[in-house]
């Protein structure tokens, strides 16, 4: 993929996502990644710890859009279809594999059960690289999640996706 081809993808939305975080879903989340923090799981050990509620482990916004994303709550200007799939599929065409590269969080204030969230993904880079012979392309997609009441930055989440081929 040429880079004046790769300059037309940055800018696409990849989505726009209304959550409500659930208590049961960060405690299948905390216990996947191993942590057995009471907090994660038990609103009075989030008391005791000073929270105001049950946090979400720190790297939830990665899985958030998947889980409490109710029909009613979406937005009617969200893409349709695949967004990714339309970013990632010529890439795809092209044989190779497809990696999850790097993944960063800035919070800007915790995330608790019970929050509504909105997020709003965007391709915000394109490059490639050579290395051992071989093209790398990366693809940096980040989702800034906002709080629908307040509309007040909540986190954004960053990743890198990677195609070899």
């Amino acid at each position: 993929m040429a880079d004046d081809i790769l300059s037309t993808i940055i800018g696409t939305p990849t989505a726009s996502t209304v959550v409500t975080v659930e208590r049961g879903q960060l405690a299948l989340f905390a216990g996947a990644v191993k942590d057995d923090a009471p907090e994660y799981r038990d609103p009075r050990a989030a008391a005791d710890a000073g929270l105001p509620g049950i946090p979400a482990p720190p790297t939830y916004p990665f899985v958030m859009g998947n889980f409490g994303a109710y029909p009613e709550l979406q937005p009617a200007d969200a893409p349709t279809g695949n967004p990714m799939g339309a970013v990632l599929g010529p890439l795809m065409a092209k044989g190779g594999i497809i990696l999850h590269g790097e993944q960063e969080f800035l919070y800007h204030r915790p995330v608790f059960a019970g929050d509504v969230l909105e997020g709003k993904g965007l391709v915000v880079d394109a490059y490639q690289k050579e290395s051992k012979g071989k093209t790398m392309t990366f693809v940096v997609v980040e989702t800034a999640w906002t709080d629908t009441t307040t509309g007040e930055p909540v986190c954004t989440s960053r990743m890198n996706i990677i195609h070899r081929v």
